[in-house]
């Protein structure tokens, strides 16, 4: 079976937003936010009814409030100003995946690769993430694989290449 998948396609902004969504889930410990933002501001609102202290209910609205305003800016606005303000987004990528490394092509770069340049991978149902260094990544997303067998070439590639594996909603 041959074990080379290549792979050419732009980037849409959907692909970037979902894949860094899906990297901000891995990194962040978003189910204890959302307990804190609604534990802060339930206590927040009784205090602040309360008549010994209602500064201090005051305070934990606000922190609550700010809480949700970070998480609403980190997962819905932020991925998206970064794909808007970098033009290699919009370039064409051609990607070549085989056992002895990753031809990367685009406008500006023309780059033989190893796969030990990656050190970890997050799977989720959208795209591959794959990571050099703790936040750098590329993105593969699912949707430009021609067939379901080029899918499973890479798959099986990256679970024997990328030492650490992540998969998220599958």
């Amino acid at each position: 079976m041959d074990s080379t998948v290549h792979l050419s396609f732009r980037y849409s902004e959907q692909d970037y937003v979902r894949a860094m969504r899906a990297h901000l889930k891995s990194r962040l410990r978003l189910k204890l936010d959302i307990v804190v933002i609604v534990l802060a501001g339930a206590l927040g609102l009784y205090e602040w009814r309360s008549l010994d202290s209602p500064w201090w209910g005051m305070g934990l609205v606000f922190l609550s409030a700010v809480l949700v305003i970070v998480l609403i800016v980190a997962f819905g606005i932020v991925p998206r100003m970064v794909f808007r303000g970098e033009p290699k987004f919009r370039d064409e990528y051609s990607l070549t995946f085989s056992g002895s490394g990753i031809h990367f092509q685009t406008a500006h770069i023309n780059s033989q690769l190893e796969w030990s340049m990656y050190n970890r991978a997050l799977v989720d149902i959208h795209s591959f993430v794959l990571y050099h260094g703790s936040r750098s990544f590329t993105v593969i997303p699912k949707r430009v694989f021609e067939t379901p067998e080029h899918l499973t070439t890479f798959e099986r590639l990256v679970s024997e290449k990328i030492p650490e594996i992540i998969r998220q909603d599958l």
